[in-house]
């Protein structure tokens, strides 16, 4: 049947949501639903979702809200059609948020399991998404058959999702600062919905440079009938391990052999890890570190790597959102963000295009001394280089106005830095207050939250076992107890900063995407609201950090779209402040020419 956009009425109610649910054969069901989450309209039935989402969108309604079970599972059938959205309302994403505020972070967050938490039932158990064998290639197509398979039923699916979304706006609500959770959702929906746009347009990857690259520190690629032998650098290196500890053959492979054929050597150590072995003189040592190093790279990112996760160009990852408690992302499978500096190389801009690299410098301080509203902390921070600005301080010491940075958010206080934080204790009173209360909430076993209210998890029964204090008052406390403690109040030291970071990052990268939009052929200004495949687009996220591949004309745009989401971010977290966040911006053709 015809679908019709929105009617005027509908539009003055200013919060358009419309909720989708993938159906068999192809068919998708939609439903509008009211600013409170209820349904509003009958549902209707469209073989054709991109053209129906194209014509939602091409409305301009500012308050236009896509309602989906997951847009992991949802939104690729869209890119693959061409189609972009704005914005979404994605009900695994909140509902984990949901779930970590409330202490239950450990419960599955999809449609399925908040449903029958909704209706007083045991959550089934959710399915861990599998990256297909073939790799990333298959990958959009696997996650939407798993999805069809979830709406074997599409009539109670939609059902359940109206349920459970209205019950999140419920929730979100009544949370102790319902518009900063709520901007936590949104934040947390379209970094979904960027997630997915990364993943569909890939990173630029020169599979025949990481070849050379890896041809120069392993030797030529063992052929295919030899794939699972050692590449001829990891080979010598191995007879040079070996006959340095007195010719018998060692693999350096095993930990085992290696303690043994030290001791042999007359040197005792307890591990094989690297930081061990670089306090080691021996013969071995060198050639071992090598062999670790190299070893590492061929595992992670050798030719098996390269043929599974690059093709026609692009490494293309499947990113998870808030995949770390923090809030930071993860990747399922191909090492996203771990991308080894040596094959930065390999990322190389198509002809006429350049990369934007642009990451946020000496971020977390600069979040504390926001989260802080320390003026003294916050007037340095509102520069240039933080520590620098810090060091007259510490004697005009940069290193040290670092080291007591540091080790206030992260919780070092021995030697040299217990003494450098009695400084910073005493210049700015307010920072070292701020993160010294959440460690004391983390030890007392309270929980602490982020600038948006992004929750950590409560501490677990066995720590409460081990921390609280006896009933016999003629019973000792577990020693170990006070080191519990103190552990669980370094992680909640950093937790508040980490987390706030965490949450400057997601709405700067949304701020960059709505922006990115809106520049030459973004979808924001295509006559049938999809995006020109020649438009600036993001292709990677990490932490703190963004690549935008854009036409090399359109790299100065893309250079004030970014500093001008920073911009945002900071107003829409921490308001009026004299804290600036910059970015560290380049403008390459190849990833490893931009540090």
């Amino acid at each position: 049947m015809h679908f019709r956009p929105l009617s005027d009425p509908w539009r003055r109610i200013g919060c358009v949501r419309v909720a989708v649910v993938p159906g068999s054969a192809g068919t998708t069901l939609l439903c509008e639903l009211s600013a409170d989450g209820s349904q509003h309209r009958r549902s209707v039935k469209t073989a054709d979702l991109a053209a129906v989402v194209a014509g939602y969108e091409r409305g301009g309604d500012p308050g236009l809200r896509w309602v989906w079970s997951s847009g992991a599972h949802d939104y690729p059938v869209l890119l693959r059609a061409g189609t972009r959205v704005a914005r979404c309302h994605d009900v695994a994403l909140v509902e984990r948020l949901l779930l970590a505020r409330d202490g239950r972070g450990d419960e599955p967050a999809s449609l399925a399991a908040a449903h029958a938490r909704l209706r007083g039932e045991p959550p089934p158990a959710e399915r861990e998404p599998e990256t297909p064998v073939g790799g990333p290639a298959d990958l959009q197509g696997a996650l939407f058959e798993s999805a069809d398979d979830a709406a074997a039923d599409p009539g109670a699916t939609l059902e359940a999702l109206i349920a459970v979304h209205a019950d999140q706006l419920r929730r979100i609500a009544a949370d102790e600062h319902p518009g900063r959770f709520g901007a936590l959702a949104a934040a947390e929906s379209a970094g979904g919905l960027a997630a997915a746009e990364m993943t569909s347009a890939g990173m630029p990857w020169r599979a025949d440079v990481h070849d050379e690259l890896l041809a120069g520190m392993l030797g030529p690629r063992p052929p295919a009938a030899l794939a699972g032998t050692r590449p001829a650098r990891l080979t010598e290196l191995a007879g040079q391990i070996s006959a340095a500890l007195g010719g018998r053959p060692v693999n350096p492979d095993s930990p085992t052999q290696l303690v043994r054929a030290l001791a042999t050597a007359g040197v005792r150590v307890t591990s094989t890890r690297t930081a061990v072995l670089r306090e080691i003189d021996h013969p071995a040592i060198p050639p071992l570190l090598e062999y670790k190093e190299l070893s590492r790279l061929h595992a992670a990112h050798g030719w098996a790597w390269l043929d599974s996760w690059v093709r026609d160009g692009r490494f293309r990852p499947e990113y998870v959102v808030g995949g770390v408690v923090s809030g930071r992302w993860a990747s399922r499978g191909g090492g996203a963000l771990q991308i080894p500096r040596v094959l930065r190389r390999a990322v190389v801009a198509d002809p006429g295009w350049v990369l934007v690299v642009a990451d946020a410098a000496q971020l977390e301080p600069r979040v504390l001394a926001a989260l802080a509203g320390d003026r003294a902390f916050a007037e340095a921070a509102a520069g240039g280089d933080l520590y620098q600005a810090l060091a007259s301080a510490f004697g005009g010491d940069r290193a040290k106005a670092k080291l007591a940075l540091l080790s206030a958010m992260y919780g070092g206080a021995g030697g040299e830095a217990g003494q450098l934080l009695a400084v910073l204790r005493r210049r700015f009173p307010a920072a070292s207050g701020y993160v010294e209360a959440a460690a004391r909430a983390g030890e007392e076993g309270r929980v602490v939250r982020s600038v948006l209210g992004r929750t950590c998890p409560p501490p677990s029964a066995a720590w409460r076992a081990l921390t609280e204090e006896a009933g016999d008052a003629d019973s000792e406390r577990d020693p170990g107890a006070g080191r519990a403690s103190r552990a669980r109040g370094r992680f909640t030291r950093n937790f508040v900063v980490q987390a706030s970071a965490a949450d400057w990052a997601l709405v700067l990268l949304a701020a960059l995407r709505r922006r990115l939009a809106a520049l030459p052929g973004g979808s924001q200004g295509a006559p049938d609201g999809r995006p020109d495949p020649l438009a600036p687009h993001l292709v990677f996220f990490q932490h703190d950090e963004v690549l935008v591949h854009c036409p090399e004309a359109l790299a100065p745009a893309v250079v004030d779209a970014v500093a001008e989401s920073a911009a945002e971010a900071g107003q829409a977290l921490f308001g009026r402040t004299l804290v600036r966040f910059p970015m560290t911006t380049a403008v390459v053709g190849c990833y490893a020419d931009a540090k």
